[in-house]
């Protein structure tokens, strides 16, 4: 039973406090600095404390209090005017603020002490710790504290999963928050309504709450329903891998190509999302049930949305439209380029300002640019030694299953790499999984729909290394180069091979 502090009975269940606990999202006051203002009073017949899962449901719901009540068994009929005598002993459950354990749970009481506490003293008190305690975390922080969920499938190997978990962090990182915990399981395939099980459901909502999280990131892609019935059952946001990275390229977008870009891939991102059931709302259709005022707000909402991104879809036409005549004008004059591609983070942009005294923005962070830079390069030419002049891209960097969003928003910036004669794959070698990383970017190459010239790998950071790893990568690529971009180590030797490779890739062409 289920009871405000005006003493109003508001829901009643059958089964225990976790079978019968309400979701956040439906409590009347729900946050970290305060409780729900709802107490629940649950029976049982084993004379024992609360058990752990209904302590956990206690927790998630922020009640005021837990009181059990702990039955003889032998039935209600009433003697005396009550059926006190039935009662053999009763426990007083709350939160506690500031503490490493969540809750305090009382010695056996009797039912006349219970029902002479004054619950809103209590709860007075307790909310106004927990207010002093959330006042001290958000002057100390400004920012999202998340908490990092992920889950390790029997398709994924730990060193993998591991990877993933830490790659998760530094794009929280980079997206302005910080992972405060992170969580894991292992299951054989996702859940199909939470993604993880139900067990692990009421400990992210718990951990969440201990840590002071306001934000819970999964290491995957939740498809709406799941995002949906988290957050329910949660009362804190959820955002998926998809969602980190499309908040980071709205923060990285400069130009107004790289802006209308990332709208259009937020807007097909959020689409489906929208709050409602989806086609079941519209009323526009004909026969019974569809008839009626007209259209539903989220209808309108969806419509409003579906022109913006036809629009959108439209610019990045004429964008794609307009970098393809620049492409011809260069082609025409003859002037060979090359793409730097490579996962995010591993140093184009720095390699493009060593090489070309560009001024491109770079930073220790994940997706720092997005904007295509292109820079004249002299090196020399590798049949006459004459000076030859290159036109070097920067190109947007590549991750771990690159959303398809962005790759179909992207795709005019994605044609710098197809239409270039040549690549040069830079490879971070400093981080732990670049050979996973490597792999990553030959994918997406591969699902191209032109395949992109011939490719010259460039193992960056050589100054960050140790000699067995140095080793490594040169005997799986002993026709890769070794360079240090920030420290201009081996730059004369990539502008040599990349004359040659060029002249490669005409000849080939």
């Amino acid at each position: 039973m289920y009871i405000n502090r005006r003493g109003q009975v508001i829901r009643v269940g059958v089964g225990s406090p976790q079978q019968t606990q309400i979701p956040p999202l439906e409590l009347p006051r729900y946050g970290a600095e305060r409780l729900s203002g709802i107490r629940c009073l649950a029976t049982q017949l084993k004379p024992e404390p609360p058990s752990q899962s209904a302590l956990t449901a206690m927790a998630i719901q922020r009640l005021d209090a837990l009181v059990t009540f702990t039955l003889t068994g032998e039935g209600f009929e009433r003697q005396g005017g009550g059926a006190t005598g039935y009662v053999k002993a009763v426990y007083l459950s709350h939160l506690v603020p500031n503490a490493e354990v969540n809750w305090t749970v009382s010695p056996v009481l009797s039912l006349e002490t219970i029902a002479q506490q004054d619950f809103l003293s209590l709860v007075e008190g307790l909310e106004t710790q927990f207010r002093q305690d959330f006042g001290g975390q958000q002057v100390d922080t400004g920012h999202d504290l998340v908490l990092a969920v992920g889950l390790m499938t029997d398709r994924v190997s730990p060193q993998r999963f591991q990877d993933g978990l830490s790659e998760l962090s530094r794009l929280v990182e980079t997206a302005g928050g910080e992972v405060v915990q992170t969580l894991r399981q292992k299951r054989s395939r996702p859940h199909p309504q939470t993604v993880v099980g139900e067990g692990k459901v009421q400990e992210i909502a718990l951990m969440a709450q201990t840590v002071g999280a306001t934000l819970i990131v999964f290491d995957r892609d939740l498809s709406p329903a799941q995002t949906r019935n988290l957050e329910t059952q949660v009362g804190i946001r959820v955002v998926d891998r998809t969602e980190l990275i499309l908040d980071i390229f709205a923060q990285r977008a400069q130009s107004r190509a790289g802006k209308l870009q990332v709208e259009l891939a937020q807007l097909e991102y959020m689409l489906p999302r929208l709050t409602g059931r989806g086609r079941a709302m519209s009323r526009l259709g004909g026969g019974i049930g569809t008839r009626g005022p007209g259209e539903t707000k989220l209808e309108t909402e969806r419509r409003a949305i579906q022109r913006r991104i036809a629009r959108l879809q439209d610019e990045v036409d004429h964008l794609q439209a307009h970098r393809s005549r620049l492409r011809q004008k260069r082609q025409h004059e003859e002037v060979p380029s090359v793409a730097i591609v490579g996962y995010t983070n591993a140093g184009k942009s720095t390699l493009l300002n060593a090489l070309t005294n560009a001024e491109v923005y770079t930073a220790d962070q994940l997706f720092a640019t997005l904007d295509p830079t292109t820079r004249r390069l002299i090196v020399p030419n590798a049949a006459t030694q004459e000076p030859l002049v290159l036109l070097v891209t920067d190109t947007v960097g590549f991750i771990h299953e690159l959303p398809a969003s962005l790759m179909d928003a992207f795709r005019a910036t994605l044609e710098e790499v197809t239409e270039a004669d040549a690549l040069l794959h830079v490879v971070d070698l400093s981080h732990p999984a670049w050979q996973s990383q490597i792999r990553s970017v030959m994918q997406i190459l591969s699902e191209m729909p032109i395949t992109p010239g011939p490719a010259l790998v460039a193992f960056n950071k050589i100054d960050q290394v140790d000699g067995e790893t140095l080793a490594l990568a040169r005997d799986e690529f002993p026709n890769a180069i070794f360079i240090s971009a920030s420290a201009r180590l081996g730059l004369e030797t990539l502008r040599q091979k990349l004359a040659q490779l060029v002249d490669y890739a005409i000849v080939k062409h």
